[in-house]
Formats: C-alpha cells, structure tokens, sequence
C-alpha cells in the first residue's frame, strides 16, 4: 500500500501512521523449529567467523559478511574461494530475522538453507557439509559445545546450520536518529532528513517497495538496471521475474556501499539518479518504477534521511575459536 503525505509535516515529527509503519520491533523472531538459546548463538558466533568451514581453510561467512563494512564486503562483486570474483555483491545480513526468501533471487526459502548455499558452493567455500561436520567432530572443544546445545543430536548437517542461522538473527542494526525522531525526538534529524522522509513516502514513491521498520517489502523487482543477469526468473521460469531481485533494506545503507544485486553502482547519490531515471524500459520492468523530477535540493533530502538510519555502533568481538 502507498501512503500519500505532505511534505508539511517534515518540520516537527511523523504523523502517527507513519511512525506506527516505521516503528523498530522490541524483539527478535526465532522460528519455533530453531528457537533462541544464548549458547546456540555463542556457538553460531563461533562458527561463522571459522575458516574450519571452507575446504583451504582462506573462507568463513564474515569473508563477505564483514561486521565493518555493513555486515557486507565493499567490493562489487563477492570474493569466491578458488580466486574467483562472484557476479553478484554480497548482501547484508542486518535483520534477517524478519526475512522472508533469501539471497538476491529468493532461492533459499530459509535462513538455515540459505546458509548451506554458500559453504557448499563450488565457487565459495566449497566444502561439503559433511566434511564440514567431520572436521568439528574432531575438535573435542566443538563436541563439548554441541552436546550441551543439542544433547539428542551433536554435530549434524541441521545442528551446524541452525547454530549459525541463531547467530544471524541476533544481528540486528542498532537504534538510528531516524528511530529517536520516530519515537517523538523532534531535535534528533535535520530539517533536510525530515522533507527527505516525506519525499521517500510522497513523491519520490520509495515506500512502494522499501516498506516497514527494515525499508523492504521482501519482494523482487526489476528495476531496470543494466544486466546481463536473469535473477528471480532463473528461479521461477516467469519472464515477469527477469531481471528482478530482492528489494534491500536501507538500515545502515550508508555504510554498505557498492549497491545493487552487482554492486555497479558507488554511491548513494547515483543509486538515486538511476531511480529518477525510470530505468531501463523493457517488458519485465516494475510497473513502479516510473522517472522521477526531483531537484538537486530534494536529491540532497533524501540522501539526508538515508543518512539518518545508521544505527548506534555496535562493537563486535571475535570468538575464541575451540581446538
């Protein structure tokens, strides 16, 4: 749904729709076949900084998951381990506990199996699972550690993904300015941040897709970007799906740059010209991505509100890896 305003309000505070549509979440979603334990996190923190989990033992999940760079890697294309550059940037994994499908074209239709993706992937960390759980079961520290958080199961393929999938929902980006002001701080964005979020939900239209709390509708578009990639429609076989990829959230958007599924774009300022664009013209175009006419003055607003959604810092410390 779109929600039409004025930008008159850009001066004080939200209006009260608004805000209840932005509102930050007060807990975190476990899915009840892998529910919350503060060891299983500790363990899935473990393994997903360990580069016990690639087969040349050069990889782990923070390699294109780097807590200082926006849990992505800042570079286009994602580092595959046999020396490859990868075709697609790799994605934040800020707030996946509210997701739905993962990875770019939705493949993955959940967090545990999207994590099995890329140890297994031939151009990634390129091990199978199975030796995945060989290698642990012959560290007697990751045997005490799974038998006390699945005392029925020990190492498995399911105990190793669930760990880390644990850990990934905690990663959560943290209170930004734009949240204070949600929450009635009418002093804690600009004047320029506040026109800028009446313009993402007015005539700039972004809340057609970047929706909610997180800024996405967890869907897939094609927003006519330059690509030779077909991605949903390798997945559905739909030619309304080509070209199409996840919507990204926009918390912490500032510190995540490239963008876009290739990361051909540098900056938040041309992300925001090729919107103004309208795109590529084709048949598998959103019917919501239309041109634009924004000024040089509303560019500058709404590159102001983005700004406003980097959360508080959030210092990350790494695991003492067992032996």
């Amino acid at each position: 749904m779109v929600i039409v305003v004025t930008p008159s309000f850009a001066q004080d505070k939200a209006p009260a729709t608004l805000a209840a549509d932005y509102q930050r979440p007060q807990v975190i979603p476990f899915p009840a076949s892998n529910p919350y334990s503060a060891e299983k996190a500790q363990l899935g923190k473990m393994l997903f900084f360990d580069q016990r989990l690639s087969r040349n033992f050069n990889m782990s999940c923070a390699t294109c998951h780097n807590p200082s760079l926006g849990w992505e890697d800042g570079v286009p294309g994602a580092f595959g381990g046999q020396g490859k550059t990868l075709d697609r940037h790799s994605p934040t994994i800020l707030n996946l506990a509210w997701g739905e499908e993962f990875f770019w074209d939705g493949r993955a239709p959940s967090l545990e199996e999207q994590i099995k993706g890329p140890i297994q992937s031939p151009n990634e960390m390129n091990i199978p699972i199975a030796q995945v759980v060989d290698r642990l079961q012959a560290v007697q520290g990751y045997r005490n550690l799974f038998s006390r958080v699945f005392p029925n199961e020990g190492i498995s393929e399911q105990s190793i993904l669930k760990s880390i999938a644990t850990y990934e929902r905690t990663i959560v980006s943290g209170t930004a300015p734009f949240d204070r002001w949600i929450d009635g701080d009418s002093a804690a964005i600009s004047d320029a941040a506040k026109r800028g979020f009446a313009l993402f939900n007015d005539e700039a239209g972004c809340n057609r897709c970047h929706t909610g709390w997180n800024f996405t509708d967890n869907r897939f578009h094609d927003i006519g970007l330059a690509t030779p990639d077909n991605g949903r429609m390798t997945i559905t076989q739909q030619p309304s799906d080509q070209h199409a990829f996840k919507t990204p959230g926009l918390r912490n958007i500032s510190q995540r740059a490239p963008y876009m599924h290739n990361g051909s774009l540098k900056t938040l300022s041309q992300v925001i010209d090729h919107y103004i664009s309208g795109g590529i013209q084709r048949d598998s175009l959103s019917p919501k991505m239309t041109p634009i006419p924004l000024t040089p003055q509303q560019k500058n607003d709404l590159l102001a509100f983005l700004g406003s959604l980097t959360g508080e810092a959030q210092a990350v410390s790494l695991p003492i890896l067992p032996y």
